[in-house]
């Protein structure tokens, strides 16, 4: 499918689900799913959720932990990648709420057990310089209305006592398991219109791989992976933050999705991700205690 026909596809979901009549998980299980979220402790499965029902849901959620972690810093994209998608059962993306240290630098050392289900992926984020950036249809559009492209390993948290029974909405419900991330060295965008295609190229044609410290690969992918374009998952969830009205500010984190497979992380590991064919591009690192 033609990528303009592929936005144009997932934005007329956004406003289905939108619309649609949402039936929440009770306040009793909600509380008791943010006692897990602090406790790093599995919570009872989330299964069989509607769009609708995940969405109210994660409103629900978020209000129940934003008070314990501080203001919004950014926003995540999730399910952007179709092999990520295919494993929930799902065939479009969602999206959940960054939290003030969330983010933290490269070279940082964590739990291993730093979640109730942890995991770490390969991923990437963009700073907002503009709130038009909801106006973007277009990758080139998007570039235009960020400053900064920052390499990112994310640290997500499944939560529930069998992630396999999570559908796409029941990952909507848990913030898109939104727990920590590390952050590389920020790529600033040029100015020059001929610098940015060849920035948007690179991004696009781009090699993510992730290695562990005896250099063995445990997953990689393309730019591509990630809607045929990673600036693409900014189009689509600037456009569902506007439908529930949220609007992006300046200095805002985007989340862009998987470029590799989730992985449980190993107590003495440490990940490395490299973006090949992304000039000035650094590693970003991160150690498991």
């Amino acid at each position: 499918m033609p990528i303009h026909k592929t936005l144009i596809a997932l934005l007329a979901g956004v406003a289905c689900a939108s619309a649609a009549q949402a039936q929440c998980l009770t306040d009793a299980q909600v509380a008791d799913l943010t006692t897990h979220y602090f406790a790093k402790t599995p919570a009872a499965n989330i299964e069989n959720l509607t769009d609708a029902d995940g969405a109210c849901t994660r409103a629900k959620f978020n209000a129940h932990i934003a008070p314990r972690l501080g203001k919004v810093v950014g926003y995540k994209a999730g399910l952007t990648n179709p092999a990520v998608q295919k494993r929930f059962g799902t065939d479009k993306p969602v999206w959940g709420t960054l939290y003030e240290g969330m983010v933290q630098p490269s070279g940082t050392t964590v739990e291993a057990a730093f979640g109730a289900r942890p995991l770490f992926e390969a991923d990437m984020l963009v700073r907002v310089k503009t709130a038009a950036i909801h106006a973007a249809r277009s990758p080139l559009e998007v570039l235009e209305a960020v400053d900064q492209v920052i390499p990112f390993i994310e640290l997500p948290d499944l939560l529930v006592q069998a992630p396999p029974k999570l559908n796409g909405a029941g990952v909507s419900a848990i913030n898109v398991g939104a727990r920590l991330g590390v952050v590389g060295q920020p790529l600033t965008v040029p100015v020059l219109r001929a610098e940015r295609y060849a920035l948007l190229d690179a991004l696009r044609d781009m090699q993510v791989t992730v290695t562990d410290a005896p250099g063995t690969v445990l997953g990689q992918g393309k730019g591509s992976d990630i809607l045929e374009h990673p600036l693409n998952a900014v189009v689509w969830l600037a456009q569902a933050l506007q439908q529930e009205g949220i609007t992006l500010q300046p200095g805002d984190l985007i989340s862009l999705g998987s470029f590799s497979p989730l992985l449980p992380p190993k107590p003495g590991q440490t990940i490395t991700v490299t973006y090949t064919g992304l000039p000035g591009a650094q590693p970003v690192r991160v150690s498991f205690r």
